[in-house]
């Protein structure tokens, strides 16, 4: 038992070294799988109505259609961010300055120490270029989906051909199982981010701060990174206040409001879109942004959810790793 229990943390490390040093490789794969499962659905249907060879260019129409849109709209938060950034750059610095004015009175950390305003913008440079040199890896991810999508009946009746009946059937039914909870996780997910983004907009626009449309964009962006995302689309607008208005006042009924939005979202709406099926303890959540954060930085970060669930199915069926399954899920 002990043998054992030391062969699989081997193993475990050395899976999660291999995941870390294979990003280049692995990553784009995953992706690609992922939104595999995730469109499949429109090809069958769009199979009963079309030839099969054009059902697969509609959905690959339909794919296009889709990415096209939310890379539009990525483009056009961060564009609108990064303008607002610039030409309100010195407001910002002087934003900055009068707070670390006041917290070195009080013997208060300041954020960057020395010169920390040019550290801050350094690092928030830094972190858009790796956002960035992500997005590098969509034109690989869309020549595997293009390539795989046809290949999933194929490997299908392969898989059926090569092994026994009753493994055929495991196998295949916990993929289609991992794929169900994909896109049930993709909905759910989609129509919180929704919520939240035109929730934060009409706040946004009803206390009067600027560039509302942007940090409802924003925050239907950031809806995609659990927690995290939450937390970090509270900041833009609450320093975009700060510095359009004049006190505290506003800025903190902005900061109220969006923080009472997020949390009537996080905490009511989601949970009840979701369900049970994929409620995962908050433990397991918060294991799998760290994990799959470190190993794939943002992507690792947005995929964290159903990654994990698709191991919590695996795990389901050994007896050995059941208690993954059930330390991961919520009772």
């Amino acid at each position: 038992m002990r043998r054992d229990r030391s062969l699989m943390a081997i193993a475990f490390i050395l899976a999660v070294a291999a995941l870390r040093l294979s990003y280049p490789v692995t990553m784009p794969i995953v992706v690609a799988v992922f939104i595999i499962a995730a469109v499949w659905p429109i090809k069958p249907w769009l199979e009963r109505r079309l030839p099969s060879s054009l059902s697969y260019a509609g959905t690959m129409l339909a794919l296009c259609l889709i990415l096209g849109g939310f890379l539009a709209v990525v483009y056009f938060a961060i564009a609108q961010v990064a303008q607002a950034a610039v030409e309100d750059q010195e407001r910002f610095r002087a934003l900055y300055d009068s707070y670390a004015t006041w917290a070195e009175a009080r013997g208060l950390p300041v954020p960057g120490g020395t010169q920390g305003y040019d550290r801050l913008v350094a690092l928030a440079e830094a972190m858009f270029w790796r956002i960035y040199s992500g997005l590098g890896y969509v034109g690989v991810i869309a020549f595997l989906v293009f390539l795989g999508l046809p290949e999933v009946p194929a490997m299908a009746a392969k898989a059926r051909e090569e092994l026994d009946g009753e493994d055929s059937g495991d196998l295949l039914g916990s993929v289609e199982r991992i794929a169900a909870r994909c896109r049930e996780y993709i909905g759910v997910t989609v129509q919180t981010s929704l919520i939240t983004g035109v929730a934060t907009g009409l706040w946004a626009f009803a206390v009067g701060l600027d560039l509302a449309l942007t940090w409802g964009v924003l925050n239907f962006l950031l809806n995609f990174l659990p927690v995290i995302g939450n937390v970090v689309g509270i900041v833009p607008p609450v320093l975009y206040a700060m510095i359009q208005f004049e006190g505290w006042v506003w800025p903190v009924v902005v900061f109220l409001g969006f923080s009472a939005l997020q949390i009537a979202i996080s905490n009511v709406v989601f949970p009840m879109l979701q369900g049970r099926r994929l409620a995962l303890a908050p433990v397991g959540i918060l294991l799998a942004l760290l994990v799959w954060g470190w190993l794939w930085g943002v992507v690792g970060a947005l995929l964290a959810i159903p990654l994990t669930v698709a191991m919590i199915i695996v795990c389901q069926h050994f007896r050995s790793t059941e208690w993954v399954a059930k330390l991961l899920l919520r009772e």
